[in-house]
């Protein structure tokens, strides 16, 4: 492993691409590998059998690709696997990211947080815990939003369809109370134009990318494989079709890109 080797990214389709713009922005000289497992959304509502075997099955494609770490850029499969992958790979750099629980406990002025995530992060232990340790003392509303996942991968992000999916989730969660929202799956900060009209304009939405970055950028440093010049790069890589992955990822990031299809081993 070395500095110049690359970072793989992943996620079940493109929502983990918000956490990719925040690690290219925060680390421009990095190589990324970034798997969009297109053929296997949604995980949120698989089983955390599945979700681990995909997630095995990507750590060690990326471990093939001689990657210096891995970021599990989707909540359902952080909250499923991510033990299970550090040990499995026990000298591999591994990020997940969870729910801004911690920040939005500070944030809250009513004592109450709305989270928006996927079914499967929200039945996990790993976020029962996380939000018993980290906001004890605050009133914690849950509404999953699967269909918001289905939108974003479509590449509706505006317009009356997306309106019209988060309207009555946000209005729900405001009604009872709370004034700070998660965005609890890295998939819904692509809805965040349509998510803060239906909330409101002084409600914190709050998400993970760049709290990611920043721990990831961390870790480098400490294993001395933070890379510090040369120019940044970035493939896309599918188990699902690379050019449905390219088109829609240049909409998402705002350049044109395109992608290639994983190996079928891995697929």
């Amino acid at each position: 492993m070395f500095s110049e080797s690359p970072i793989g990214i992943y996620d079940s389709g493109v929502g983990g691409l918000s956490v990719l713009r925040a690690i290219s922005d925060a680390l421009p000289h990095e190589s990324l590998l970034y798997v969009a497992d297109s053929a296997h959304v949604p995980y949120g509502e698989k089983t955390q059998e599945y979700v681990e075997r995909r997630a095995s099955t990507l750590a060690d494609y990326f471990v093939s690709r001689q990657a210096k770490a891995m970021v599990v850029a989707c909540n359902t499969a952080t909250a499923a696997a991510i033990a299970q992958l550090r040990q499995r790979h026990p000298g591999l750099v591994i990020i997940g990211v969870e729910p801004a629980i911690k920040p939005a406990a500070h944030l809250t002025h009513s004592g109450v947080v709305g989270v928006f995530a996927t079914t499967g992060t929200l039945a996990s232990p790993k976020f029962a815990a996380l939000v018993r340790r980290e906001a004890p003392e605050v009133r914690i509303l849950f509404r999953p939003c699967p269909e918001w996942v289905r939108l974003v991968e479509q590449g509706v992000l505006h317009g009356p369809e997306a309106d019209a999916a988060v309207r009555a989730p946000v209005a729900e969660l405001r009604e009872a109370g709370a004034d700070v929202l998660v965005l609890g799956c890295t998939h819904f900060p692509f809805l965040r134009d349509a998510i803060q009209a239906a909330a409101g304009p002084g409600v914190p939405l709050l998400e993970t990318g760049v709290p990611v970055a920043r721990r990831l950028r961390h870790q480098l440093q400490e294993h001395g494989l933070l890379r510090t010049g040369g120019a940044g790069g970035l493939r896309l890589e599918t188990s699902g079709a690379a050019d449905a992955l390219g088109g829609l990822a240049g909409r998402l990031l705002g350049q044109a890109l395109r992608a290639d299809t994983l190996p079928e081993r891995w697929r």
